[in-house]
């Protein structure tokens, strides 16, 4: 880049493929706004990204000028995509304020895209062939087997993962939600959108593991990570796959417990792969799901589909079920437990008179034989509820597993 804007006399950059900056040379006095919050924020704001991909510059094979408008009173600049066999590896940038760029220093840009790409090719392949490392001994990490998981320990201590001192683990999994069942998220996708939302992990370490439809973080780190962390990490998780995929999926999250030695980092990923199911199945339960405030989904997601559904049918439901055709029952009992038993809360979320509310309890008392003033029985009908509403979303999502 140095090399480029000094023989041409103007300011020249490199971005990845995520409009994040790689290099820039130094200024001629033709900078503007966004070049400097460029430089100074190693970014620039979404919503300029969006308008630079809205060009369609990913699918650019030679140079061409950028017009942006009047977003920040941006100059308009040379757009030269910066490939290796074919494969996009970013964008240089050759700022045109006075409108007087030549063919030759056209082709000249071109030409350092060119070099750039044979670059920054080789560090990816070096990075990939990392990555795939890190990935295989992340996937031994949580191994069942034991022998395995003391092998992988010993491979991320040999790798220099992490720096010496005490360390925090903590597992974020990811899993893609899809009104279609037979819709198949392309790896590359969830890839791309985890390795978004590793980027805002700065200080610390992250490893990232995915397959299909789903992935997960081991964030590795002085403190245990805040919950603005973790939020900001699916925020970006979520906005970079959707604006991947442009369909029905969304992804869901669920984050593990923390802990404090990497022999443990196996329990904390099985109860966020949990809370990531529940989060699938029971969207109330909040998006991350955080294992440690699930209540009793903690214990019912542990069961087998088959053995949730054999639960499920509970005497009392059944009875209910056969005497309420339009489910009112049901969703009046469903309203009360939700709302700590409060009567007045429940007919308010119903929308119905507080009369009618209790006539619908004293409806459901006879035709289950239960006392709602009795806390076994209160407990039996809520458990009740909860293994239904389980039951029913695995046989709504019949992949999850």
């Amino acid at each position: 880049m140095d090399e480029l804007a000094e023989r041409l006399q103007r300011s020249a950059a490199i971005d990845g493929p995520d409009i994040r900056l790689l290099a820039a040379s130094r200024h001629f006095g033709d900078e503007d706004r966004l070049r400097i919050d460029s430089v100074l924020n190693r970014s620039v704001p979404p919503d300029v990204v969006e308008l630079i991909r809205t060009h369609g510059v990913s699918q650019w094979t030679k140079p061409g000028i950028l017009e942006l408008g009047g977003i920040l009173d941006a100059t308009p600049r040379l757009c030269a995509p910066v490939r290796c066999h074919g494969q996009l590896l970013g964008y240089l940038w050759l700022l045109d304020r006075d409108g007087t760029l030549s063919d030759q220093e056209v082709a000249a840009a071109g030409e350092a895209a060119e070099r750039a790409g044979t670059v920054l090719y080789r560090r990816l392949l070096v990075r990939q062939r990392s990555r795939a490392r890190h990935e295989a001994i992340l996937r031994d990490l949580v191994s069942p087997d034991t022998m395995i998981r003391s092998q992988a320990i010993d491979d991320m201590r040999a790798e220099g993962l992490f720096p010496d001192g005490p360390m925090h683990f903590t597992v974020l999994a990811v899993q893609c939600r899809s009104d279609d069942p037979t819709h198949t998220e392309r790896e590359v996708e969830l890839e791309a959108a985890v390795e978004e939302g590793a980027g805002a992990v700065t200080d610390d370490v992250v490893l990232i593991a995915t397959h299909r439809s789903r992935a997960w973080l081991l964030l590795a780190q002085r403190r245990p990570p805040t919950r603005y962390l973790v939020d900001t990490i699916a925020d970006r998780i979520t906005t970079r796959f959707n604006g991947l995929t442009r369909s029905t999926s969304k992804p869901v999250f669920g984050l593990g417990p923390t802990v404090d030695r990497l022999d443990q980092v196996a329990d904390s990923y099985r109860k966020a792969v949990r809370a990531a199911r529940t989060a699938l199945l029971v969207p109330g339960v909040g998006n991350p799901a955080r294992w440690g405030e699930l209540g009793p989904y903690e214990l019912l997601i542990t069961l087998a589909p088959d053995d949730l559904a054999e639960a499920s049918r509970t005497p009392d439901l059944v009875a209910l079920e056969n005497a309420d055709a339009h489910g009112d029952l049901i969703n009046t009992l469903t309203t009360f437990f939700d709302h700590g038993g409060s009567a007045r809360q429940a007919a308010d979320a119903l929308c119905i008179h507080r009369a009618t509310l209790y006539q619908r309890l004293r409806r459901i008392e006879k035709v289950t034989g239960r006392n709602l003033r009795n806390g076994d029985d209160r407990l039996a009908l809520h458990l009740g509820l909860k293994l239904r509403s389980l039951a029913i979303a695995f046989r709504l999502n019949p992949h999850t597993n």
